[in-house]
């Protein structure tokens, strides 16, 4: 890669290094350079730019992080994790589920050393997430960088198995056998179910049994039987007192059912009296220590983490915990099942505006003209349900004619109805808004009748979407950089978007928060392909049967 200044004349083609302010317009960097870009630089009055030109051996930075993203995350779904669409030199990883974060920190620490352009950052092994929570990100630093660095890191990594994945829960029913001492508050009690409770909701288990005894040998062992017999694939010990030995009453009782004591305490603080053993069949028995009766992170977390999800852990996985197990003095730590800190994957939802009238067609309906898959509409719906969006909404004229018909048997579809369809686009808007579910980050308002539209590009606007980074609103441009549908509107612009009026859609809002728009490009041309004439959709059809022979 050449980097630094260009004259204009050499400069189109290249990347934008840093931001200008042109004509009014802002030039982001990573802006590859049209014939337009620079006639417009000329016209500003100069004559070179600071940019970066791609050598014939390199790859671009999202080519790059994509690549490294496929080779590395082979068969993502399988793994627990998603990967989103590259953006900036980025591709981002998510859980796909919650559990427990495993990486290969070995292959990592190799892939790393290769070459400070290509870098991979990850969470800490056992890590615990949530569904979309961040893992991992894919960042190629420089705008470009040779293939051959790209296949030398992947090539240094070298995985055993999996670089990563996320383990999701196994077991799904627990007990909690509860001890009581004299003088003990109903409430202290209460509150450690109500907190042993709230773990294992985070971890989709459940309480199938939950007992309290008094904090005697004998009367516990009976306890743990009853639980093992109600069918409990994990069983929970919470104590009125904490163990303080190997022979106390809680691994006493785990003994006198036939069971066997794997470990007593953990190096980790708060959480140090915790101990752990199996039944006589293989069922796990946690011995909590008190501290779980607060939501505060502790030793008890990871432990039953680990079981919960399939991860391996024993005596020397436990006495490995060591290093990092100091929590007690870290009041920064959120609460364990509170939510993760990791910046999750946005919420996503489309709406997708098929209640035109379509008065260009002289009679046809656009949106029932048919494609090698179906009628464009049923076409445009699939394409957008493939996409990392959550939900499409199509908005229709009504739910009982023939566009809605077309639209049988697609998943992930809500269809909505526009009786104020003749208003025009915004009342379309308005009508798809009121759908949106309350958790929703972003919404992407796409048209029916763009044939070329897929999920690829939907998917590009969900990557480069990032309101901490100030990118609010991202719209589609095209590969040579017109502007063009479909637009990603961040929560911050939902009002604005409810309150549209008129038929010009949100073009107010794009040209009034100029300041939070991303351009973002898509593949080939597909952004400005709408066909809304029979004369369009005979060039278009054309076109296709020319490229198909090609």
């Amino acid at each position: 890669m050449i980097f630094g200044r260009l004259a204009l004349e050499e400069a189109e083609g290249a990347v934008l290094a840093h931001s200008l302010m042109v004509a009014g317009k802002r030039l982001r960097k990573g802006r590859v350079f049209s014939a337009a870009d620079i006639d417009a630089l000329r016209a500003e009055g100069l004559t070179s730019v600071i940019a970066a030109r791609l050598a014939p051996e390199d790859m671009s930075e999202d080519a790059a992080a994509a690549r490294v993203a496929e080779a590395l995350v082979p068969g993502a779904a399988a793994l627990g994790l998603t990967v989103q669409a590259p953006f900036t030199g980025r591709v981002n990883l998510h859980a796909a589920q919650p559990g427990l974060f495993e990486v290969d920190a070995d292959a990592v620490a190799r892939f790393n050393a290769v070459d400070e352009a290509v870098t991979l950052a990850t969470l800490a092994e056992h890590a615990r997430v949530e569904a979309r929570d961040m893992v991992a990100t894919v960042k190629i630093l420089p705008y470009a960088v040779p293939a051959a660095t790209v296949e030398a890191a992947i090539a240094a990594a070298r995985p055993q198995g999996p670089l990563m994945r996320v383990e999701a829960p196994r077991l799904t029913r627990a007990a909690l056998c509860s001890t009581r001492i004299p003088g003990m508050k109903d409430s202290v009690i209460a509150k450690g179910v109500e907190a042993v409770r709230t773990r294992l909701a985070g971890l989709g288990a459940e309480l199938v049994h939950e007992e309290v005894v008094p904090h005697e040998t004998g009367a516990l062992a009976a306890a743990l039987t009853r639980a093992a017999d109600a069918g409990a694939e994990l069983l929970l010990v919470l104590g009125g007192s904490a163990t303080q030995d190997r022979e106390d009453v809680g691994p006493a009782a785990l003994a006198a059912c036939g069971g066997v004591l794997e470990r007593f305490g953990m190096p980790v603080d708060p959480g140090n009296l915790l101990f752990l053993g199996r039944l006589a069949d293989s069922r796990p028995v946690i011995g909590l220590p008190g501290c779980v009766r607060t939501l505060a992170l502790n030793g008890a977390d990871w432990v039953l983490e680990r079981v919960i999800c399939g991860v391996p852990v024993g005596d020397a996985e436990i006495a490995a915990m060591g290093v990092g197990g100091l929590l007690k003095e870290i009041p920064s730590r959120p609460q364990p099942r509170g939510g993760s800190t990791a910046r999750g994957r946005p919420v996503v939802e489309v709406l997708l505006l098929a209640a035109g009238s379509a008065r260009r067609m002289r009679g046809r309906d656009k949106l029932l003209e048919e494609l090698p898959d179906g009628p464009l509409l049923r076409h445009s719906a699939k394409a957008c349900a493939k996409a990392q969006v959550r939900r499409v909404h199509v908005v229709l004229d009504r739910l009982d004619g023939p566009r809605a018909a077309a639209l049988e048997g697609v998943e992930g579809l809500g269809l909505v109805a526009n009786p104020q369809a003749a208003e025009g686009m915004a009342a379309s808007i308005r009508a798809g808004m009121r759908e949106l579910a309350g958790d929703v980050d972003a919404v992407i308002i796409a048209l029916a009748d763009m044939p070329e539209v897929g999920p690829a590009h939907l998917d590009r606007l969900v990557a480069a979407f990032d309101p901490m980074e100030g990118r609010e609103i991202c719209r589609a441009v095209t590969a040579s950089g017109q502007p063009g549908q479909p637009v990603l509107f961040g929560r911050r612009f939902f009002e604005s978007l409810a309150g549209l009026t008129g038929d010009r859609g949100a073009r107010g809002i794009l040209r009034d928060a100029a300041g939070f728009l991303t351009d973002v490009p898509t593949p080939g041309e597909a952004a400005v392909i709408d066909l809304d004439s029979p004369e369009a959709w005979e060039n278009w059809r054309r076109l296709q049967a020319e490229q198909a022979g090609a």
